[in-house]
Parts: C-alpha cells; structure tokens; sequence
C-alpha cells in the first residue's frame, strides 16, 4: 500500500513537471531589449585571395590542362610551356659531354702510363705533374657542362605550370600556341574559403565591428528562412566612401564569385520589445496579442506589428511597436 502511495506521487510530481515544461513553452515573458537597427546593404560572393598561376620560363604554349570553371588542387598542372631554344641547348651540352668524355678517358690513360715511368725513373716528375692537371682539368669540365645540363633540364621542368592553391579557375586569358614571356599569368585561381565582402558607407563604420552577426535571406542561396554569418574582418581602409568587410556564411557555395547578396548588418541599437510571432494573431486586420492577467484570466490586447527581425535564438523573432510593456505574460492563442 506504502508502495502504490510513493508511486502516486511520483506520478503526480513528474506530471507536474510536465506541465511546467509544457506551461514555459506556452508562454513568454516580454522584456525590453538592445535590438540592433539593422541596414540592408549588397555583399558579393569573393574569393579571400585570388591567385595567378604564372609562368617561370618564356616560350610557347603548347599545353593547357583547365578551363574557366574548373576546381584544381594545390600543385595540379594547368598548362605546359616550351622554349625549343632549351632543347637546341641541351643537345649540343650532350655533344660536348661526349668529347670531354673521351678527353677524359685519355687523360686518365696518360695519368697512369706517367705514374708508371715515373716509378720506373724513365720521366722526369714535371711530365707527371702535367698529365695529372691535364687529368684534373678535364673532369673539371666535365662537371661543369654535366652541371649546365642540369640547369636547362630544369628550365625545361619549370615550363610546367602549377596551381599554387587548391580552389577555382576564375579566368584563362591565354590559348594554346600563344607566346608568353616569365612570369605572365596563364590563369587566375579564386581560393576556395569563399566569403561575403560587404560595403556599408562610411557612416556606419564605427558599428561594424568583428565579431558582429549578420542576417541573410535564405532564398538568396536557394534556402527557406534566415541565415546567419558572423563578421570575420573589417578593413582598415576606406574605398569610395564605403568600408570594406569580410563575412564568414555557412553553405555560401564555391562556384559563382561577384553573387550579389542582399544582407542585413547592425547600423546600431535602440531599445525595443522582441516577441516570437506564434504568440501573435491576425483577425480581420488587427494583430493581437494574448496576455495572462492572472492564473486564469487572458485578455487579447491589439499591437502595432513591426518589421520582423530574425536571430539565431530566435528565429521567428517579431518587433513590437506598441502594445505591449516590458513584464508583461504572453501565451499562446
């Protein structure tokens, strides 16, 4: 019987827990709040860095491996640069590699038939002095033209073009068989970090600040409701009576650079009263708000409906002009 009394109340404690929960859920408590004054301005969809890929030898094209579009990784091959000069080069090194060869093998004979009539007293030791320099100079030289070699091979490997960051082929100025000099870019690559840089005019500047949210519709990237992003970094420098600022937006898309985006930013802050729109109705024109005016008395009371300011812990958020005060008991029609 003891048992059945302590599951009772158990019982009766964990449904009223329920419908506390429940209760809190069902209402809220109108405050007043610092709401930022937001401004719409334009951002464009940009790349943080755009990086040429540029040649580090003259010549012709005669490869290229992209198109505009394109992703590429770090160090993937774009294009293919060659100087015939460079093969002309390394023909006629091959050719003098061959004659110091053979100077060198006869040198290395003359070395060793002079140290051998030296020992045996037949040469003076000037004659082994002079075939030992003959010897020296020759592998000398050898090296030295083995060594140009390797420069041009080198040339040669460098009229390969790599992309220097992982991201998008924005742009592929040249084509094939066209004459380029060192250094000339061959493409433009777009990194693939893309952001949303935002030019406010300068008025607003001291409100922008890192750190600060920004709001999206997410129509505008092919999503319902409200995106967030977050401020990465303002520029200190002012271009055309605007201030320059990257912002960090999640799903922004790694394809289309220059997307113009309409976005919210803070251009400062004033009191005012926030409620969720599901505690406010509509009948016939007039917006209303249902208010608890004890524990079992509601009144509906009209409001004035502001512009709706969405936020991420809040995202049916809804300004109230007038209406409603600070404290007062919201709860669900």
């Amino acid at each position: 019987m003891r048992v059945a009394l302590v599951g009772l109340v158990l019982l009766g404690l964990l449904g009223h827990q329920a419908l506390a929960k429940e209760s809190l859920k069902d209402s809220f408590v109108v405050r007043a709040e610092q709401a930022a004054d937001e401004k719409a301005v334009f951002a464009t969809v940009e790349s943080v860095r755009t990086v040429p890929a540029r040649t580090r030898i003259g010549g012709t094209l005669v490869e290229l491996t992209v198109k505009e579009g394109d992703a590429v990784k770090e160090g993937q091959v774009v294009a293919n640069v060659s100087d015939e000069k460079l093969a002309l080069q390394i023909n006629s090194l091959d050719a003098q590699i061959l004659a110091l060869e053979a100077q060198l093998a006869q040198a290395k004979i003359d070395l060793d038939r002079a140290e051998e009539l030296v020992a045996r007293g037949t040469i003076p030791k000037t004659r082994l002095d002079e075939a030992r320099t003959a010897f020296n100079v020759a592998s000398n030289t050898l090296k030295a033209r083995k060594a140009e070699r390797s420069v041009l091979e080198q040339q040669v490997a460098e009229g390969h073009v790599f992309a220097p960051t992982p991201g998008r082929v924005l742009t592929v100025p040249v084509t094939v068989g066209t004459v380029i000099l060192p250094g000339e870019p061959v493409a433009t690559i777009a990194e693939g970090n893309f952001v949303l840089r935002l030019r406010v005019p300068e008025r607003h500047a001291r409100f922008l600040k890192a750190g600060d949210t920004v709001r999206i519709d997410g129509e505008e990237l092919g999503e319902s409701g409200a995106k967030f992003g977050t401020i990465r970094l303002v520029y200190p420098q002012i271009q055309d009576g605007r201030v320059v600022a990257d912002a960090d937006v999640k799903a922004l898309g790694d394809y289309f650079v220059g997307e113009r985006i309409r976005v919210w930013v803070s251009a400062g802050e004033r009191d005012s009263i926030i409620v969720p729109s599901a505690f406010i109705t509509t009948r016939f024109g007039v917006d209303y708000a249902r208010l608890r005016k004890d524990a079992k008395t509601t009144i509906d009371v009209p409001v004035q409906r502001g512009r709706e300011v969405p936020r991420p812990d809040m995202p049916d958020a809804l300004e109230i002009l007038s209406g409603l005060k600070a404290g007062d008991t919201l709860v669900r029609p």
